[in-house]
């Protein structure tokens, strides 16, 4: 449960700290005192979005801690355990800060810090809101199937039907994009044969327009090339002039030089040992050279009806060889497929139809949870409205089988109701005002408590539109459910008020210049007269002290809600 409340520096609140107790906790206090800013420091608490216009003015960063008891809960433990987070006396402390600069809001979880989504996961496990705006959630249908399937426990089966539907929808894709691309290619035959053919034909090598161009410059400049070829070997092997033949008068003056000098001659001979073999691979290499260039008419043509053949090609299939040796190899997978489609097409309906039957399964096994959750959340649902002030009342569930199967299950999911004798039930959306709305969300919140082990219920202001008799009933609700749970209830009724193990007020007041909001636990006759006033009346009247005095009589203990009886247990209609 949570144990206490903390806050400081948010709104109007300087530094408050708001004590909490197991059972029924009520919050009073005059509209604008502040007691919806508790609720929002929950909120931020528990992961809400946090905003820097929510700090105090003149203040640096606002700051809320909420200390929890959470005994032996395993969810909560469970998580603590996968976060590496210890938590050795049972108590869990939760804290959030937020910069007025517009900063990153920062939080902790036992001294822990953790992201904003981490804070929301393990706040889920702890605390559930529920304000005004939840209540006219309920009235769509997903919601309402939401419901129905946390009841059912069945949220890893809708998990499991949508993964279904996806792995169905993603085979269906593949039959009709392989298909598509048949039929393409069937109206794209000839074109496509005929690419295949000339390019294949021709036999195009990625790159081999550099090396027809380096080859038809060779042989447009024969004769230029064979003359200097001839200048290179003359330069290197002429009988007198020739870089080889004075190479070897330079072996003679070694030759002498070995006779005074032997170190000094043969470290010169290593070098014009290295030169003269150097030299002489030249040499060859030069007359090889000279020999290989032809002057040859016949080739030069023959190259340049090769270069035109791939500039055309290259340029009717993006504008290079590689390009068009692409376009054929596309070309030709593409009538490959035609060949092939047929076995693909084949081999794909087995994978469409195994994903279809696992779909119909999936299905298929949550509408069977649906359906026996369906009765017996409208028979719980059921107990509780006679003690909400709806005696004759009926709940149903009903479940209407759709033509086409979606992510979400083959049937649609409405709550009805018929709150009047001798009323047929009709959607919840049409036939429930604003209070009867709230109630029959009292009661769902209640059961789904029960059901997700949330040990921390928060009703913000559900009270609207009711009051009278059915205030107390509520009140009287509220007070069983805090049998089971923990109960924190922001109202403006006194009904409710007086059904409270603690009441807290909130109230409102200049200090130092500053608007500040304050919160107290009130008990004895300081209790009476805040629900004196909240009774309308004068709380120091003595008979508006008498009667809130009665009204807290009144609410010492709360009755069970009644057992159903069996004509209210209701079967989901199909």
């Amino acid at each position: 449960m949570l144990a206490e409340l903390r806050i400081r520096q948010l709104a109007i609140i300087d530094d408050v700290t708001v004590p909490f107790t197991a059972g029924l906790n009520v919050l009073s206090g005059e509209t604008g005192a502040g007691k919806s800013i508790i609720v929002e420091a929950l909120g931020l608490l528990l992961g809400d979005r946090a905003a820097s216009d929510l700090v105090r003015t003149g203040e640096g960063k606002a700051v809320v801690e909420g200390v929890f008891e959470i005994g032996d809960a395993p969810l909560v433990r469970g998580w603590l355990d996968a976060q590496g987070i210890e938590c050795d006396d049972g108590t869990v402390i939760l804290k959030r800060e937020v910069a007025a600069s517009g900063g990153r809001a920062r939080a902790w979880v036992n001294g822990a810090p953790v992201s904003a989504a981490q804070l929301a996961t393990i706040g889920r496990h702890l605390v559930d809101i529920h304000g005004q705006h939840e209540a006219q959630a309920l009235l769509d249908e997903p919601s309402q199937r939401r419901i129905l399937d946390a009841f059912a426990d069945a949220l890893a089966e809708a998990e499991a039907v949508r993964e279904a539907h996806r792995a169905l929808a993603e085979a269906r894709r593949a039959i009709d994009t392989l298909e598509t691309r048949r039929e393409e290619a069937q109206k794209r035959a000839d074109w496509l044969r005929h690419v295949v053919e000339e390019i294949e034909g021709a036999k195009l090598v990625a790159g081999e327009e550099e090396r027809l161009h380096d080859d038809a410059r060779r042989l447009a400049h024969a004769e230029e090339l064979r003359a200097i070829g001839d200048d290179v070997v003359g330069v290197l092997e002429s009988e007198e002039e020739g870089v080889l033949a004075r190479l070897g008068a330079l072996q003679r003056s070694l030759a002498q030089l070995a006779r005074i000098d032997g170190a000094a001659a043969e470290r010169m001979q290593c070098g014009l040992d290295g030169a003269f073999y150097a030299l002489e691979e030249l040499a060859r290499d030069a007359a090889a050279y000279r020999e290989s260039i032809d002057a040859d008419p016949e080739a030069l043509a023959e190259i340049d009806r090769r270069r035109d053949l791939v500039f055309r090609l290259a340029k009717k299939h993006g504008g290079t060889a590689a390009a068009a040796i692409e376009a054929g190899r596309a070309a030709r997978e593409e009538l490959d497929l035609l060949d092939r489609a047929a076995f693909d097409l084949r081999s794909l309906e087995r994978t469409r139809d195994a994903a279809a039957a696992t779909f119909a399964a999936a299905a298929a096994t949550l509408t069977a949870k649906r359906r026996a959750a369906a009765t017996r959340l409208a028979a719980d649902v059921e107990q509780w409205l006679p003690g909400l002030g709806m005696p004759d009342g009926r709940f149903e569930v009903q479940l209407v089988a759709t033509p086409s199967p979606s992510e979400v299950g083959a049937e649609t999911v409405e709550f009805r109701v018929a709150l009047n004798l001798g009323h047929d039930s009709r959607p919840l959306a049409r036939v429930a005002s604003g209070g009867e709305l709230a109630r029959v969300m009292l009661a769902l919140k209640t059961i789904l408590a029960r059901v997700d082990h949330v040990p921390t219920l928060v009703f913000d202001e559900v009270d609207a539109g009711i009051g009278g008799v059915v205030g107390t009933m509520v009140g009287d609700a509220m007070r069983r459910v805090a049998a089971h749970h923990q109960v924190f209830a922001i109202t403006h009724l006194p009904q409710i008020a007086s059904r409270a193990h603690r009441h807290v007020v909130v109230t409102k007041a200049p200090r130092g210049g500053v608007t500040s909001a304050d919160v107290a636990v009130v008990e004895g006759e300081t209790r009476v007269a805040e629900i004196a006033r909240m009774l309308g009346g004068d709380p120091e009247s003595a008979t508006s002290r008498q009667h809130a005095s009665e009204l807290l009589a009144s609410g010492v203990r709360a009755v069970e809600p009644p057992a159903a009886s069996p004509r209210r247990a209701r079967r989901p209609t199909a």
